[in-house]
């Protein structure tokens, strides 16, 4: 019988550690998680309480239910960017889409917005467009390896 007896942190000497290893490398196919998807998911879990936020729930209502809309969307997208990240960065670039589209539809879903909506829904889709180019970066650069 061996000794499996070992440093409560570490596993290099747990005989299927060569295997965990090797299936953590297939399902994240080379990248880091965290790095990515979870500033995604909060920049959509902000754009869709940014509504409440910022106040403008009685004077646009027409945009608190678009950025509650696409906030749950970018957040949904994060979330199948964690889970199923190989079948998911195909759509790296519809987030790319979704924040430009953020940032234009505050003239064109709002009314007359004021300078603190128009900001905000700037800011939010604009970051919602970088973190879609480096989601797509990640999706071209495990692709090519």
């Amino acid at each position: 019988m061996s000794n499996v007896s070992h440093a409560r942190s570490d596993l290099s000497g747990h005989p299927d550690a060569s295997e965990m290893r090797a299936r953590y490398d297939r399902v994240m196919g080379g990248r880091d998680v965290a790095l990515v998807d979870a500033p995604v998911f909060l920049v959509g879990l902000y754009c869709a309480v940014s509504p409440w936020v910022l106040h403008f729930t009685a004077s646009q209502p027409a945009l608190v239910t678009h950025n509650l809309v696409m906030g749950i969307a970018v957040a949904v997208l994060a979330l199948g960017f964690t889970v199923m990240p190989e079948r998911m960065y195909g759509l790296s670039w519809a987030i790319c889409a979704m924040g430009a589209w953020i940032i234009v539809s505050t003239w064109v879903v709002g009314s007359s917005p004021d300078t603190g909506v128009v900001i905000n829904n700037i800011i939010v889709g604009g970051l919602t467009v970088l973190l879609g180019m480096v989601c797509a970066g990640a999706a071209a650069r495990t692709r090519r390896t």
